[in-house]
Formats: structure tokens, sequence, C-alpha cells
């Protein structure tokens, strides 16, 4: 998939990222990761991001890592693109991203960097390093420490021919504007805050139609509806899902630090396709924030 097929493919339908399966040891899980991506792709996700944030890259090392992206290309090709996660220093980076290319990826979603502020030119740097050193797209994740603004992305778009995306990750409203009338339609612009239903219809008056969700890992027939719903424009229906569900599950996952992928977890076991625990330094929800989930989920139906 050349890198302007895979940014048709990101700009339209709902994305996800697939929980990474561990065993009760905490290591990789091949096969039960193997059955969840067979499980998930019916749904219709346009396309799935291997081991990113909510697959918990943070935790993965690199040998690790080619394993995850292997299983998800392999196990997904011809069926749903795979764009694999990838992050870290820059030469870390590198090694991940042509990791992902060798094992069959079509794109890369470059995750921030690790622990230091950059200024704009070092982030610009970074970010054409690690482009230059595949074929394949690229798409670049605003969040944590990596804050570009328009003036660089304009820098990359023009340096960089297989950049072909922002996510973004930040809730800048401000800079996702700057970005998104500087650069037109240069990019493919991709809603990326955790939780992203809620901040959807937002986004879209943004011009970011697109979002990746993480709740589909759990309730992917939920998700694919309140999609539906949202590009529909059908307000009744994706109003009464962040009521009845979104808002309160919002309210559970923001009782701990890192529950954004924590919840997810849980989540996953509530309906039968447990992915097994999280890693430190992140912990799993507590047995009483399970059950709250379990009510939640339950009250949503069959998916």
């Amino acid at each position: 998939m050349s890198p302007n097929e895979l940014q048709r493919a990101l700009s339209s339908g709902l994305l996800s990222f697939p929980l990474t399966d561990f065993d009760a040891a905490l290591r990789f899980a091949p096969s039960a990761y193997a059955e969840r991506l067979e499980w998930l792709m019916p749904y219709g996700a346009t396309v799935l991001f291997a081991a990113g944030g909510t697959g918990e890259f943070f935790s993965l090392e690199p040998g690790e890592y080619a394993q995850v992206v292997k299983t998800a290309a392999e196990t997904c090709r011809g069926q749903v693109p795979i764009v694999a996660g990838a992050g870290g220093g820059t030469t870390l980076a590198i090694t991940y991203a042509q990791a992902a290319e060798a094992q069959g990826a079509q794109g890369i979603l470059l995750l921030p960097h690790y622990l230091t502020e950059a200024t704009q030119d070092g982030l610009v740097a970074h970010v054409e390093a690690v482009c230059k050193s595949v074929k394949i797209g690229v798409v670049v994740y605003n969040r944590g420490a990596c804050r570009l603004n328009a003036d660089s992305l304009l820098k990359l778009a023009d340096r960089c021919p297989n950049l072909i995306g922002f996510k973004d990750g930040l809730g800048d409203i401000e800079r996702v504007v700057q970005i998104r009338r500087r650069l037109g339609d240069r990019f493919v612009y991709i809603g990326g805050m955790p939780t992203h239903e809620v901040y959807a219809e937002a986004y879209q008056a943004l011009g970011v139609p697109v979002y990746s969700s993480a709740v589909f890992n759990f309730i992917p027939r939920t998700a694919i509806e309140f999609y539906k719903a949202y590009a529909a424009g059908d307000t009744a229906t994706t109003g009464r899902l962040i009521d009845e569900f979104f808002l309160p599950y919002l309210e559970i996952r923001n009782k701990g630090e890192g529950y954004a992928v924590s919840i997810v977890k849980a989540g996953a076991t509530i309906v039968g396709h447990g992915a097994g625990p999280v890693r430190p330094p992140l912990s799993d929800l507590k047995p009483a924030e399970v059950e709250q989930l379990r009510a939640l989920v339950e009250r949503l139906g069959p998916q």
C-alpha cells in the first residue's frame, strides 16, 4: 500500500488500536492477539493501529514489538491495513519504524519521543529522520512532549512526501485550527484524544472528521453505532450514548492515572475477550471499578 493509498484509507470510517495480549506472566501472547484481531475485523474499522498507545507500545521491547506487528500484518493481510506505532528517541524510533516496515505494516504512527521537551527545530529533525528511514506512510501524533506547530508541519510536508497524516491528542483548539487552515488537504487529520467520542463533534467542526476509538476493543458494535450516527449527523443517537455510556465511563476512567488503557483491558475481560493484565507502571482497575464498568457494558446489550 502506497502512502497515498494509506492516506485515503485513513480518511473515512472508524479507526482503532487493538490491545496487546499478555499472558499471566506478562509475556506477549501472539495466538490470543491474532484471535483478537480476527474478532474485531468484521465489525468494520477501516484501519487498525498495532502496538499503539492502547496496545502498550511503551512497554514493549524491540523483539516483542516486531512480533506484535508481524502477527497483526499476517492476520489482517488483505482485509484491514495495519499501521504500527513507533516512538522513543530518534535512533530507537527509526529502529521500530524499519522493523514495522519489514514485518509488513502499511504505515507508521509516530508516537511522542521520550521524557524531554524539545524545540520545534528538534521535533522537525526527529520526524524528518523517521520519515526518511522508511518508504511507507507516516502519521505524526501530537501528544505529550511532541507539540508540533503549523510552521513545523509545513516544513515537514515539503521535505517528507510520505508524511501523510496528523493526529491530535493535545486538545489545543487554537493549534488544531492553525494547522488545519495552513496545511489544508496535504494531510489526513485524525482525532486522537482519550475517549475521543466525547470530542468527536467539536473536532468535526474543526475539520477533523475521523478519529480512533479505544472502546472499539470491547464494545465494537456500540463504537460502530456511535460512529455511523456521528457521520450521519444523528445527534439524538450520539447524545444518548454519551449520556448513557461515555460520561459514566469517563468517571471510572478518571479515577486512576493511566486508566485510559487499564479500563479498556478491563472491558475486554468483561465481554469475554480478555487481553491479560496491563504491564507496570500501569495498574489494573480495582474490583469495585470493574463492577461499575460491568454494569455500564451490560446495559448496552450484546456486542
